[in-house]
């Protein structure tokens, strides 16, 4: 049942763009199969093999199975035109780094990009011609973003940033929701 299982999920493809969609849906995929912890932490291999005991043997022959079908997905997930830039790499762990390190940068890349993602919200304001749901869902499109790059961000945050900023047409529901002290239920 399992191994009909994975060959019916079908694997996201990357085509070069959005990067971190793409990521997440490996991730999700990647859970779902069983197999994120090789593929996230790897996995060791022992220089002597000879003294591991059986049950090491069996637990290291099935990371090594794992690790292969965690490889062989992400080889799958790439476009003809990225995949040699992880065709050498010999562990799951190995390519996924690759990856990321090349379209999602190094820790200062990531750090720099996490910044503009904040600035970016702090400035976001309602626009006078934007709807209420307009306004939410480019709200969330920033923190979706800033999630993507690993930052913790409240939803409390995000309704507070929505009341603060809304325009003042929407001033009267605002003190209603602020008179009430609901704004818990709105989380």
């Amino acid at each position: 049942m399992a191994d009909t299982f994975r060959s019916s999920i079908p694997i996201p493809v990357f085509r070069g763009e959005n990067y971190d969609f793409w990521s997440i849906k490996m991730k999700t995929y990647f859970c779902a199969q069983d197999l994120w912890d090789i593929v996230n932490n790897g996995y060791s291999i022992p220089n002597d093999i000879s003294t591991l005991s059986a049950v090491q043997k069996k637990e290291l022959k099935e990371n090594q199975q794992k690790d292969s079908q965690a490889l062989l997905a992400l080889q799958i997930s790439l476009a003809a035109e990225y995949f040699p830039r992880i065709m050498g790499a010999k562990t799951a762990k190995e390519a996924w780094d690759k990856l990321q390190e090349e379209f999602q940068g190094n820790e200062k890349v990531r750090a720099t990009r996490l910044q503009t993602l904040r600035r970016k919200f702090e400035n976001l304001k309602m626009l006078d011609s934007e709807t209420a749901k307009d306004y939410y869902s480019r709200v969330n499109e920033v923190v979706n973003q800033l999630r993507a790059y690993g930052e913790n961000f409240p939803e409390s945050k995000i309704v507070s940033k929505i009341l603060i900023t809304c325009t003042e047409k929407y001033d009267p529901i605002i003190a209603a929701i602020e008179e009430s002290k609901d704004i818990e239920k709105l989380i």
